[in-house]
C-alpha cells in the first residue's frame, strides 16, 4: 500500500477533501519523522511508499510562517524552541492543521484511519512502536 492509498482512504473515511487530506496525512507523517525514534521511523517510512516524500512537502519544521500570526504563532514559536525540535514538530504540525480550518473531530478521524491505513501498510508491530515513541502524538489523535 503506497502513501496515495492512504490518502483515498483517509478522505472516504474522514469525509475530507484530497487536497485537505493529503495535507493531514504529510503534516502527521512529517510530525513522526521528526519526533519517532529513528531506526523505527525509517523503517516504517520504507513500507509505505512516497510517504517519506509527503512529509517532506509537509514539513512542519520547515521555518515557513504559521498562518495565524500575533499572540499564538509568538507562543508556539518559543515552545518549540523551549522544548525542542520533537515539541515543536508536534505543536507546529497541529497549529498548521489548525489554521487549514479542521475541527479537532476531523483532525482525530483522519489520524484514527491514517494509522489504521499505516498498520495496514507497515505492520501494526511496528506502527505502534513509531506512534509509541511519540505518545503526545497518540494522545492528540484520540489514541491513547
Amino acid at each position: 500500500m503506497d502513501v496515495q492509498q492512504i490518502v483515498n482512504a483517509v478522505s472516504q473515511k474522514a469525509g475530507l477533501d484530497q487536497a485537505t487530506t493529503e495535507k493531514v496525512v504529510g503534516t502527521i507523517f512529517s510530525v513522526l519523522e521528526h519526533e519517532a525514534d529513528g531506526t523505527s521511523a525509517s523503517s516504517f517510512f520504507a513500507r509505505i511508499p512516497g510517504a517519506d516524500a509527503l512529509a517532506r512537502q509537509y514539513d512542519v519544521m520547515s521555518g515557513a510562517p504559521s498562518q495565524g500570526g500575533g499572540f499564538l504563532s509568538s507562543l508556539e514559536g518559543a515552545l518549540g524552541g523551549v522544548l525542542g525540535e520533537k515539541a515543536g514538530a508536534l505543536i507546529n504540525g497541529f497549529a498548521a492543521l489548525k489554521a487549514s480550518g479542521l475541527t479537532m473531530a476531523q483532525i482525530q478521524q483522519a489520524g484514527q484511519t491514517l494509522v489504521q491505513q499505516a498498520e495496514t501498510a507497515a505492520g501494526p508491530g511496528l506502527t505502534n512502536r513509531v506512534l509509541g515513541s511519540v505518545p503526545s502524538l497518540k494522545s492528540h489523535l484520540g489514541l491513547g
